[in-house]
C-alpha cells in the first residue's frame, strides 16, 4: 500500500481518469514568449511529467493582443502560434502526463500601452490606465478565448485553465472596485458574472466534450470591494453549469496586501477556503498555495477539503517530486523553502525562472550533470549550500567524493537562518541534503576543520569555506550586551528590550522580523495567521477582510534598524517578498534610520549621528549585522602546490548572503570537474 494512498488514487477529470491527485500549477517562467523558451519548456514539462505529475497547466498565453501580460508576450491566437505549442505538448504526453494551456487576459494588469478593462480605472500596481472595453470589444474578445481553446485543442492539449482568479480581466469583470459599467456587462451582480460564464460557455461550445475545461475561481479576493462568499459561491455554480469540468482555487489579487505564497504564510494556509467551495458544487476543486510536502497534500485530500493538490513551486524544486513520494523516498524530495528568490522574483525582473534548491529548473540542458569520463577524487571543504550542492553534484557524476565541515552539522548559514519565522522551512533543505548525501555515498568528516594536510591525497577541491560576520570598528563593539546575528538568531544569550540593529541587508531584516514575532505563531497556524493579516475565515466579509483588520500580537521587542547608506531601507530584499518584511516591521512599530554614521556605544545604548544631528538610541542589546567577509585561508596555499582549486559561494564573494547563487556556483564547480 502507498504511503499517501489519497494522494495516489485515481481521479476522473471531465472524460480523463487521471493517476494521482497532483497538478503542477501555472507558473509563468519567461519562456512562453518565443518558439527558443518554448522548446526549452518541452524539456522542463516532460522531465515535470516523468517524474508522475499527473497535470501540468503552462504559464499564461493571451487569447488577444490586448490581453498580453506585457509587451513582448505570447499570445495563443493564430494557427501558427498554436503549431509552435505541438513539440511541448507531444513531450509532456511522451512522459506519460497531460497538459492544459492556460488562458489569461490580463486585463489592466497588462504592461504595455493596449490594455482594456471592463472600465477605465488605474490599478494600484501598474502606471497605466486601461482603456474601458466597448461592447464590440467585449463580444470580440470572447470569441478571442473561443478561438485560444479550439486552437489549444487542434495541437492537442487536453483541456485549457481559464484564468478568472488573481485580479486578471475576468475578476476585474466581477467586482465592483474595477466595474463600474451601465450596460449588460455591468451594474448588477447577474450583469457583472456574464462576461466569465460566457467565456466557459463559448469554450465549452468550441472545443470537443473530452477535451477538459478547468475555471480558476478567485474563492478569497483579499482587497476591499471584493466578492461576498455567497457571490463566490454563485460563480462557481454558474461556470460549472456553462461547462466547467474543474475548478482550480486562486487566493487574492495581485494588488492585496497579505501575502499569498511567501513564507509568512503557513503550510495549507489557505486550504480551509477549497473545502468551503467544494460544498458548493459537484466538480472536482483543486486546493492551492503553500502545500510543498506529500504530507501535507495527503492531508489536504484526507480531509475532504480537495479533490487534487496543485504544486507549481514544489515541481520547480524537485521534477521527480511525485515519483519520489510514490516510492516512499521522502526525504530525497527537495521540498520548495517558499523563498521566492529564483522564481517569482525572476519573473518580475524580467529573467527566466528557476529554483534556488534547483538551478538546473528551466536550464535542465545548459546545468545538465553528466557522468564524468574520468572519476576523481574530489574534497570539498564546507558544507554549507555552495558545498552541499557542490559535493551531491560531484557525487552525481560519479566522483569519489570527501566533504569537511568544521561544525558538527551540514547546513551553514541555512542552520543560522532556520530560526528566522518562515525559514524553519530550511529545515527541508537540510533533511533533503543530508538523505541525498546518504544516497549518494558522500564521506562526510564533520566537527573538525579541514587542515593543509588532510587535502594532500585529492585531486581536486572544492573550497565552499564560507563567511565570517564583519566586526566593524565602533567604540564599544566589544561590550557583554552586542551580540552578532548568529548568536542572536541562535538565542544564544538574552535579549533585551530595547534592541538597535547595525545593519539593514537581508541579514538585519531577517534579525528584526525575528524579534517582531518573537511568540507568534503566524507562519505555523494558518488561523493564526489569517487573525495576524485580518483575513475572515468565516467568509461572512466581503473580500474575505476581516472588519476588524489585522490583530497582531504585541511585540517583545522596540526595535530600531539602521542603515549606514542613505536611501531606500531594505533595497536588496525581494521583489516578491520585500513588501511583506517591511509592512511586518512597520506594523510592529519598528523604527528604521538610513544615513547613519555610528559613533559609539555604552550604557545608555548606539550612539550615532544622522542628517547631521546626534542621536543616541537607548539599547539593552545592540546587534551587529554589518556584512560578512570571505573565509579563504585555503585558497593561497592550495595554489601555491598547483592544485585544482575551485572557490564558489560565500568564500568566492561574501556580500550580501546568497544562497541562491552560492548553490549555482557549487553546481557547476561539480559540472567543472
Amino acid at each position: 500500500m502507498t504511503v499517501y494512498p489519497n494522494l495516489f488514487a485515481p481521479l476522473k477529470v471531465g472524460e480523463i481518469v487521471l493517476p494521482n491527485r497532483i497538478l503542477m500549477g501555472s507558473m509563468h517562467t519567461n519562456l512562453e514568449d518565443d518558439a527558443a523558451g518554448l522548446r526549452r519548456l518541452a524539456r522542463f514539462y516532460e522531465d515535470r511529467a516523468k517524474g508522475g505529475a499527473a497535470l501540468i497547466v503552462t504559464g499564461g498565453f493571451a487569447p488577444c493582443r490586448e490581453g498580453r501580460m506585457s509587451e513582448k508576450a505570447a499570445t495563443l491566437a493564430t494557427p501558427a502560434e498554436a503549431e509552435s505549442h505541438r513539440p511541448m505538448v507531444e513531450a509532456v504526453h511522451r512522459g506519460g502526463g497531460r497538459i492544459l494551456l492556460q488562458a489569461l487576459h490580463a486585463g489592466r494588469y497588462g504592461y504595455h500601452r493596449d490594455i482594456v478593462a471592463p472600465s477605465a480605472i488605474r490599478s494600484p500596481i501598474n502606471r497605466d490606465v486601461p482603456r474601458e472595453m466597448s461592447a464590440e470589444d467585449v463580444r470580440r474578445t470572447l470569441e478571442a478565448f473561443a478561438n485560444c481553446a479550439a486552437l489549444a485543442e487542434s495541437v492537442g492539449y487536453d483541456g485549457v485553465e481559464i484564468m478568472g482568479s488573481e485580479g486578471y480581466l475576468l475578476t476585474q469583470f466581477l467586482a465592483t472596485r474595477t466595474n463600474k459599467r451601465t450596460d449588460e456587462w455591468g451594474g448588477s451582480f447577474a450583469n457583472r458574472l456574464r462576461f466569465p460564464v460566457e467565456v466557459v460557455r463559448r469554450v465549452r461550445a468550441a472545443t470537443k466534450p473530452g477535451f477538459v475545461v478547468m475555471y480558476r475561481i478567485s474563492v478569497l479576493d483579499l482587497l476591499e470591494d471584493g466578492l461576498d462568499w455567497p457571490e463566490v459561491a454563485t460563480v462557481a455554480r454558474a461556470v460549472e453549469a456553462a461547462g466547467a469540468d474543474v475548478l482550480n482555487t486562486g487566493i487574492g489579487w495581485h494588488e492585496a496586501r497579505i501575502p499569498t505564497i511567501a513564507q509568512a504564510v503557513p503550510r495549507l494556509g489557505y486550504v480551509w477556503a477549497a473545502g468551503r467551495l467544494k460544498r458548493e458544487v459537484g466538480v472536482p476543486v483543486v486546493a492551492v498555495n503553500r502545500i510543498n510536502t506529500p504530507e501535507d497534500a495527503e492531508r489536504a485530500l484526507a480531509e475532504g477539503l480537495c479533490d487534487m493538490v496543485s504544486m507549481a513551486r514544489p515541481l520547480l524544486a524537485d521534477a521527480d517530486f511525485a515519483a519520489k513520494a510514490r516510492r516512499g523516498r521522502r526525504d530525497e524530495i527537495a521540498i520548495c523553502i517558499a523563498c521566492n528568490q529564483a522564481c517569482l522574483d525572476h519573473y518580475f525582473d524580467g529573467e527566466v525562472a528557476s529554483c534556488l534548491l534547483n538551478p538546473r529548473a528551466c536550464r535542465e540542458d545548459e546545468l545538465a550533470l553528466r557522468p564524468a569520463a574520468r572519476p576523481r577524487r574530489v574534497a570539498v571543504v564546507g558544507a554549507g549550500p555552495a558545498g552541499l550542492a557542490a559535493a551531491l553534484g560531484a557525487a552525481e557524476r560519479g566522483h569519489a567524493v570527501t566533504l569537511f565541515e568544521a561544525d558538527a552539522a551540514i547546513g551553514g548559514q541555512f542552520r543560522i537562518a532556520r530560526h528566522v519565522p518562515g525559514k524553519q522551512e530550511f529545515d527541508e533543505a537540510l533533511r533533503h541534503w543530508s538523505a541525498r548525501l546518504e544516497t549518494l555515498g558522500v564521506t562526510r568528516r564533520t566537527g573538525r576543520r579541514a587542515a593543509l594536510a588532510d587535502l594532500e591525497d585529492f585531486d581536486a577541491v572544492v573550497l565552499a569555506t564560507g563567511v565570517r560576520a564583519r566586526r566593524p570598528d565602533i567604540p564599544g563593539i566589544d561590550r557583554p550586551n552586542v551580540l552578532g546575528y548568529a548568536e542572536a538568531l541562535a538565542g544564544a544569550k538574552p535579549i533585551g528590550r530595547r534592541v538597535a540593529i547595525i545593519g539593514a541587508g537581508g541579514i538585519g531584516f531577517d534579525v528584526a522580523l525575528a524579534l517582531a514575532e518573537t511568540g507568534s505563531r503566524a507562519h505555523l497556524d494558518p488561523a493564526v495567521f489569517a487573525e495576524t493579516w485580518g483575513i475572515d475565515r468565516t467568509l461572512a466579509a466581503r473580500g474575505g477582510l476581516a472588519p476588524g483588520g489585522a490583530k497582531r500580537h504585541a511585540p517583545a521587542h522596540d526595535i530600531v534598524l539602521c542603515q549606514r547608506k542613505s536611501g531606500k531601507i531594505g533595497a536588496t530584499l525581494g521583489r516578491s517578498t520585500g513588501w511583506i518584511h517591511r509592512l511586518t516591521l512597520q506594523q510592529a512599530g519598528a523604527k528604521i534610520l538610513d544615513g547613519v554614521a555610528y559613533q559609539g556605544i555604552d550604557d545608555a545604548g548606539l550612539h550615532v549621528v544622522v542628517g547631521g544631528a546626534a542621536l543616541t538610541i537607548p539599547a539593552d542589546t545592540v546587534i551587529v549585522c554589518a556584512g560578512q567577509e570571505s573565509v579563504v585561508d585555503l585558497e593561497a596555499p592550495l595554489r601555491r602546490e598547483g592544485r585544482e582549486v575551485h572557490v564558489v559561494g560565500g568564500a568566492r564573494l561574501a556580500g550580501e548572503l546568497d544562497a541562491k547563487r552560492a548553490i549555482e556556483e557549487g553546481h557547476r564547480a561539480a559540472m567543472a570537474l
